[in-house]
């Protein structure tokens, strides 16, 4: 939606995008673990945005951001399936080896 106001444009976005969200509406990191990877999760105070980053020690850093929708990403070096949600819910799934 594009709203005209005294010849001006503004534009109005649906949903969350990672620029308009201010730093200061994020909490704070929470540090945690799931399937021996070590993660880092944070919510944002406005609602429906998490972000995640998760690391296996040094050999692999993966990032994920589930702004108004559930974001997953699956390791390649560990065949893991990590999903995040916007409400900062993190879980992981181990693929069995082919």
């Amino acid at each position: 939606m594009v709203l005209l106001s005294a010849g001006a444009v503004i534009a109005v976005r649906e949903g969350r995008v990672s620029g308009l969200l201010p730093e200061r509406s994020w909490g704070p990191w929470t540090d945690g673990g799931i399937e021996g990877w070590s993660t880092h999760v944070r919510v944002n105070g406005w609602g429906d945005a998490a972000e995640a980053d998760i690391h296996l020690g040094k050999a692999e850093d993966l990032t994920l951001r589930a702004y108004g929708k559930t974001a997953s990403v699956t390791s390649t070096m560990d065949p893991t399936v990590f999903t995040l949600t916007p409400d900062g819910r993190l879980t992981a799934r181990r693929l069995s080896a082919p």
